[in-house]
This record gives C-alpha cells, structure tokens and sequence, in this order.
C-alpha cells in the first residue's frame, strides 16, 4: 500500500523529534492497513541505561489490557459458561463491597462497561502468586459505593480486577494462564508478557516520571504495579506488533493467523455495541465491552489508552476498514505524541477525522461557580475546587494513597467556562488539556460529582 509506505517514512523522520518535543525518553509505534504492517521504534528503554528502543521492545500497555480481559469474558460467553446479565454472586458468592443492596445487584455487564458504581481506584497489593487476585476481591468488602449500578460511567479498575476473578473461576485456572492460552496463544503474541519475570528475556522498557512538577523525567524506581490489578492493566507488556495482532483479530471478525477463530463475528460486534454514553470530556463518545467508542467524522474507531507507572498506551482501530495503530511510550508528554500520531494514520489511512484538542478561549470564569467548589475525593486523590476574591475557580488535585507513594506531583489550575457544567483547565497537564464536568446535585443546587472520566464524589462540609 503506498499510502502505508508514506506513514511508514513519515513515522521514520517524525518520531524521533516528536519524541524529543514532549520529553519522552522513547517509543514504539506498530501501523497496521490491508493486510500489511509498519513499524518503528527510536529513544532509549532507560535513560539511566541508554537501551535503545527498537520495534520488538515490550513496554507496558496499561489499561489496554481490559480490552483483552473483556475478551476472555465474552469468549467464555460464547461457550455458554457464562452470563453477562447475571449477578456477580452468580459466580463469586463470597463478592462483597460497603453497599450490601448494590453487592447483590452489580453484573459482570456492569463491570464491563463501567457502571458498577463503586470507588474504582483500589491498589492494594496482595501478593505475587496466583491467588492475589483472589485475595484482592476478598478485600473489597469495604469499598464504597458512589452510585446506583447502572446510573452512570465512572471509569472503575477495581470492577476489572472483579471481571479477572470471574475469568479464573469459570476457567479454573489463575488469570495469566487464560490470558496465555486463549489470547497469546491462538493470536501468535510472542513478545508478551504477564509479569517482570516473563518481561526480562526481552527488551523491556523502563517507565520515566517527575519527581517535581518541572523537573525532568527519570527512571521510576517501581516498574509496575501490583499483580492483584493484573485484569484492570498493571502488569501487561508487549510489544505493538503483538497488541496489533489482537487488534486484527477484532478486525477481522474475531479471527486469528491461520483463520483460528477467537471469537464469532457476534461476539466481535456485541464489544463495539453501545452500553452507556460517557459525559461530554472529550473522550470517547460511549464505552462498549471493553472498548472505548469514538463516533468520529468519517466513521467509528474503537480503542483504548492505557497508563502504568511512567508507561503509557494508546490503541485505536476502525472497524470495516482493516486499520490500525498502537503507539506506547515510557514517559513524559506522551499524549501530544498519540495525537499526532493517531490523527495522521486514521485520517490518511481511514479517512477519520480526529477532533482538535479543547482549547480555552478567553479566560471567562464559570457563570455559576458556587455550583462546582467544594472538595472532591477519590482514594487517589483529593480535589479541591475553589474561587477567588475576583470570581476566577481554580482546581488543586493532591495525590493520596499509592499515587502520592509513587511520587505523583500536585496539579492546579484554572477553571474557566467550556461547554455548560463542563469546565476546562487553563493549564496542561503532561501536554493535555483535559475537560472536567460536574454532574448531579447534592441537594443544595451543587454538583454531586467531578468527573473525569472517574467520579469523584463531593465531601460533605
């Protein structure tokens, strides 16, 4: 394909100064489009080190890894094993969260789709063996629960690693084996893998961080995080040609190299199919089974972005169209980076226009602030929303828990006026410029929720 070959030797002047632009120690970028694949690499695994990155080199995809734990899900599904409309106690009686009425409720649809409603951030790490996500689950009986099942999108890792049990129990057998033999396996991923031990055969990225808000990336001293979060993304690392190969598959219509058949077409397209819209945050429009969707000019694309320890991901395809891109990277301002790269490879490949990034127009302060300050708090972070003597707002997010412990830097910002009760940050962070909105209502006529993708409930004076 020409158009192929022009993104591949764009890809070989750009990336490098593109990299060096956004302060990111290195990168990996994997293209695929009618049945052929491009791929480069350039920067360094570890400044500390110098490694250069090549094409093979894994690093950790994050987040990405739930569209490959939904997909074991819907595989066993398929085989009658499974009930997606089921309660969860279906298959793990002993489920417990702070809210015993949503406990008996909550469905592994829910999990999926990222409605179950509890604190989605829980990281508690239960050990390296086979029965820490076990363990995990079983720790969950405290967690509590924010809203209604159903009611809404709050973006949960906790409700993956609840997906990941129900993985093992109907399977019989510990989740990095399910995911090996019925994804890595049968797709030919050769360079993945499920833990550091598998990771250091390879050439293995290391994540880079900030220690001070402008100080330079460094080595994390953590290379991931614990292995009871392994279904919701804190362990998986492979490089982009394997992710772009469960790509293909879903492109394919559910099958693999040699037309081994992962999943039927149904299964495929009951993924993609719309469960709950997501706030206007300018991300994707819905989130399917796994699948973040972006109904885009041009036509959708699915995909998924993933961030670990000073890693981060970002996966796209378009269904009908047999294009895709996978681009990962160990640091710095590695949005920038996707952006760019994501929209030059769909709009000439695809025809998909992506959206320009938010951008603030004049600084004009919300028309109703009183409605948004307050204190927001997640197990994460702690947000406070204020406003000053002259009506601007102003948002300060301090990292608790396992992000401050991981050296995680405070951010804050101004809050001016955006779409209604969507607000939007005056100041990047790590290059990006997200939207926040703020839903529901306390009963005081103030929001009930920050939301960012996750719900952050407001505190109560």
């Amino acid at each position: 394909m020409p158009e192929l070959d022009e993104i591949g030797a764009w890809l070989r002047r750009r990336l490098a100064g593109l990299l060096a632009d956004n302060q990111v120690p290195g990168a990996a970028v994997a293209v695929h489009a009618g049945g052929e694949t491009v791929e480069v690499a350039a920067g360094t695994l570890s400044t500390a080190t110098g490694v250069e990155a090549t094409p093979d080199s894994l690093f950790q995809i994050g987040s990405i890894t739930k569209v490959l734990t939904a997909t074991l899900a819907v595989q066993l599904a398929e085989e009658g094993r499974l009930d997606l409309d089921a309660p969860v106690r279906t298959y793990l009686p002993r489920f417990r969260i702070g809210d015993e009425r949503a406990a008996r409720r909550i469905t592994t649809r829910q999990l999926m789709c990222h409605v179950a409603g509890f604190e989605g951030d829980v990281f508690t790490d239960t050990g390296k063996g086979d029965d820490c996500v076990e363990k995990y689950v079983d720790l969950l009986r405290e967690v509590p629960q924010l809203f209604e099942p159903g009611e809404m999108f709050s973006y949960n890792n906790a409700g993956y690693c609840v997906l990941g049990r129900i993985v093992e129990v109907v399977r019989g057998r510990p989740f990095d084996d399910c995911m090996r033999e019925h994804l890595f396996t049968p797709l030919g991923m050769t360079h993945a893998a499920c833990d550091p031990y598998e990771a250091i055969v390879h050439r293995t990225a290391v994540g880079h961080v900030q220690r001070t808000p402008d100080g330079p990336y460094e080595p994390t001293p953590v290379w991931a995080l614990a292995r009871s979060n392994a279904p919701a993304g804190s362990m998986l690392a492979m490089r982009p040609r394997d992710l772009l190969a469960f790509a293909r598959m879903h492109l394919a219509g559910g099958t693999g190299p040699d037309g081994v058949r992962v999943l039927s077409e149904e299964g495929v397209s009951a993924m993609r199919r719309p469960q709950v819209r997501l706030p206007d945050i300018a991300q994707g429009t819905a989130w399917g089974l796994g699948w973040e969707l972006f109904d885009l000019p041009g036509g959708m694309v699915v995909g998924h972005d993933g961030s670990t320890i000073g890693q981060s991901a970002c996966l796209r395809a378009v269904p009908g169209r047999d294009v895709a891109v996978v681009i990962v990277a160990n640091g710095g301002r590695s949005r920038p980076v996707f952006a760019e790269i994501a929209g030059r490879v769909l709009g000439e490949l695809a025809g998909i226009e992506l959206p320009a990034p938010p951008a603030p127009g004049p600084a004009v302060p919300p028309a109703d602030a009183s409605r948004y300050v307050g204190t927001y708090t997640s197990s994460t972070c702690e947000t406070a929303v204020t406003r000053d003597e002259t009506g601007r707002v102003w948002l300060l997010r301090t990292p608790v828990g396992i992000t401050a412990e991981l050296d995680e830097v405070p951010y804050r910002t101004e809050l001016v006026g955006w779409r209604g009760d969507v607000l939007l940050p005056l100041e990047p962070e790590r290059g990006v410029r997200a939207p926040i909105a703020f839903l529901g209502d306390d009963g005081t006529g103030r929001a009930q929720y920050l939301h960012d993708g996750r719900a952050d409930r407001r505190t109560p004076d």
